[in-house]
């Protein structure tokens, strides 16, 4: 008999850590989103970690700015930003205030509120593509900037929390390059996944935008 996953809530001091101990970790742990249709939770099998001013990857590698503030605050604060003008998003803030390291969550299987998740991706063909993707992820969560900053270890009431869930073994986690990134940053192995988990995204090398003539 499978057991259920772990419903207590992870503490700040499990994000008060270097990031690259924290990515890998959070496979397997369950992130709940609370809002006025009901909750959804999901299962977290792909992420990405991001090392401020180490890493040239990150929107942090150049200084605090008013759009990457909260990477700079408390761990186990999210950020939240928007892309390409159409989509948001998730992240979690790691190590201690001032290092602006963070956790990009790029997808995951829901399993809990699936019909609303359904209603929020009507274009999803299977349930394992609801959040196939960060942009999918934030969409069938109803994520965006006005949940950036918020406290995932914080009040029982919180829009967004993260329980222990059912930790991966070392064994079925993998690694490889971050997707969509450019220049020195794209060498990384920084990109973590759940082995043969269908609800994966694809990797996706960086592709230069062309410029309209």
């Amino acid at each position: 008999m499978i057991a259920a996953p772990d419903r207590t809530p992870l503490t700040r001091d499990f994000f008060d850590r270097p990031v690259l101990e924290v990515a890998p970790d959070l496979l397997g742990r369950t992130l709940v989103r609370r809002g006025p249709d009901g909750p959804i939770a999901l299962r977290l099998t792909e992420v990405e970690a991001y090392d401020g001013a180490n890493d040239p990857g990150s929107h942090a590698f150049r200084g605090e700015t008013r759009r990457n503030r909260v990477m700079f605050g408390p761990p186990g604060h999210v950020y939240v930003y928007f892309t390409y003008g159409m989509w948001h998003c998730l992240n979690f803030v790691c190590g201690p205030p001032g290092r602006a390291s963070g956790v990009l969550l790029r997808a995951g299987e829901v399993t809990e509120g699936v019909e609303l998740a359904r209603k929020r991706r009507e274009s999803a063909r299977h349930d394992k593509e609801l959040a196939k993707g960060p942009a999918r992820l934030a969409t069938a969560l109803a994520v965006d900037r006005a949940l950036d900053g918020t406290d995932a270890c914080g009040p029982a009431d919180s829009p967004l929390a993260i329980l222990r869930g059912t930790p991966v073994p070392a064994d079925q986690v993998r690694s490889g390059p971050r997707t969509g990134v450019s220049g020195d940053g794209a060498v990384h192995p920084w990109r973590f996944w759940i082995a043969d988990d269908p609800t994966v995204s694809p990797y996706r090398p960086h592709t230069p935008r062309r410029r309209s003539a």
